[in-house]
């Protein structure tokens, strides 16, 4: 009797020990999932193949959203770098932070994502283009580890892009026991700026890489090349009047291309993501900082309120436990969304005065409504700039109010059910003095909200601080 006890107990003992070395030779999990937040510059909500964009090959980019939810209705707080990406990585507003313009910095009592997440335990990384002030800063970003430290001056976006690839790469190989938050914020599609504006001495180097080669076939002009919306001095400029139908054809082909580069450098970091075993424990964020007007009433580059400019991709996806593969063409989202989404998903406490909202509610649920609006703004500054501009849309319609300096604001008012292309100003249309009234009334109500009275437009920054994009 005693021998069958020893034995027995000599057994259990065996067996507890490989249970605890089984237990032990598994990874453990960190207590959060991981967040990994992609963006890339001057990319428009629909240039992606995800979205029925036939002129974009973005496997890298569809890979994502065939995991998660692609949101089209989506818009940035400002479209312009500096102010947009401040706004993505604090979830306020840029007149709230202090950035009307480009290289400058982010008031420092407010907190940035980084900070957020270092506090709450993670390991926080920052790889590529920041611009607040600086692009590349090499005195830091407050809450990250910032991975590479380089500079724009004389280098196509590819090969920045190549070395922020390859930094958040390295982060992601690392062995660490704690949850990772890494930003890989890269510059491409914004080298279409240097084709439009013909002074770089990168120029011809562009062309070359990007641009259509003999009896390729080029992208159609847009249905609103045109157009313009209302004949108001705010918004009616028309941008390189030499340039023919072919030669825009060819910069549409050339923006595409550089999407084609950029993605593939975005396909690397997934499956980096994917090879060190962490793409089931990782919430990915996938967005731009403003979109492109390519072409769209002969206007090139951002500092526009219509969808071309201020519309960008936002992508969530988690594998496994978004809702895989939704293309979400219902519900308005803003990114200022994005810091109080992955703060939700990951169980972290956003900051105080938080002006997004979390969109994992729509995500589970697209039954819900989500935001009865959103909101965008502009400083277009120079002395005796009468202050900001807005951008506000709701479900049907979207409205624009520009200031005017001794008189009532420009205002314009577009049905996008039926002009989607913005193409008909319906502000003075007497069948809608309700609709913009209540418009009015909204944006009233945000400025209110926002504190917006209280933040004067920021100055320029002068000429020696100024650093180019």
């Amino acid at each position: 009797m005693q021998r069958h006890w020893l034995i027995t107990m000599l057994i259990a003992t065996v067996l507890v020990f490989l249970a605890k070395t089984a237990i032990s030779a598994v990874p453990r999990l960190p207590e959060h999932p991981n967040v990994l937040i992609i963006t890339t510059d001057q990319q428009r909500v629909d240039a992606a193949r995800a979205v029925g964009n036939p002129w974009a090959k973005t496997p890298n980019i569809d890979s994502l959203a065939a995991k998660g939810v692609y949101f089209t209705r989506s818009y940035c707080a400002y479209p312009l770098c500096s102010p947009s990406r401040s706004s993505l990585h604090t979830g306020r507003t840029p007149h709230e932070i202090g950035v009307d313009r480009n290289s400058v910095p982010i008031d420092p009592a407010v907190l940035l994502s980084g900070q957020v997440f270092r506090d709450a335990g993670f390991d926080t990384g920052y790889a590529g283009k920041w611009h607040m002030p600086h692009p590349y800063p090499n005195d830091g970003i407050a809450g990250f580890e910032v991975l590479n430290k380089t500079s724009r001056q004389g280098k196509l976006a590819h090969d920045v892009d190549e070395a922020t690839k390859d930094a958040a790469i390295e982060f992601l190989r690392r062995k660490r026991d704690k949850p990772f938050f890494l930003v890989a914020s890269f510059i491409n599609p914004h080298d279409i700026c240097l084709l439009a504006g013909e002074t770089s001495p990168l120029f011809d180097e562009v062309w070359k890489k990007y641009g259509p080669p003999a009896g390729a076939e080029l992208p159609p002009l847009p249905p609103n090349f045109d157009k313009t919306a209302g004949e108001t001095q705010a918004i009616a400029q028309r941008l390189h009047p030499d340039w023919d139908a072919t030669h825009w054809r060819k910069y549409r082909y050339a923006y595409f291309r550089m999407l084609e580069d950029v993605d593939r450098q975005v396909g690397q970091v997934i499956d980096a993501l994917r090879q060190n075993g962490q793409e089931d424990h990782t919430v990915v964020i996938f967005t731009s900082d403003h979109g492109e007007g390519l072409g769209s009433r002969h206007w090139t580059g951002k500092m526009a309120f219509f969808d071309e400019e201020a519309a960008v991709p936002l992508i969530v996806s988690w594998k496994g436990v978004t809702s895989a593969g939704r293309i979400d063409r219902e519900h308005l989202v803003s990114t200022l969304d994005v810091l109080p989404t992955v703060c939700d998903y990951v169980g972290v406490q956003p900051p105080p005065r938080i002006r997004g909202a979390s969109l994992r509610g729509v995500i589970e649920k697209p039954e819900l409504p989500g935001h009865e609006f959103v909101v965008s703004e502009m400083a277009r500054g120079g002395q005796g700039d009468p202050g900001r501009s807005f951008m506000l849309r709701t479900k049907k319609y979207k409205y624009l109010s520009f200031p005017a300096a001794g008189a009532n604001p420009i205002e314009l008012l577009f049905d996008l059910d039926t002009d989607p292309n913005e193409t008909k100003d319906l502000a003075g249309e007497s069948p809608l003095a309700r609709e913009l009234e209540r418009h009015r009334r909204l944006l009233a109500e945000w400025k209110t909200t926002t504190e917006e009275a209280k933040y004067p437009v920021t100055a320029a920054p002068n000429a020696r601080r100024r650093a180019k994009q």
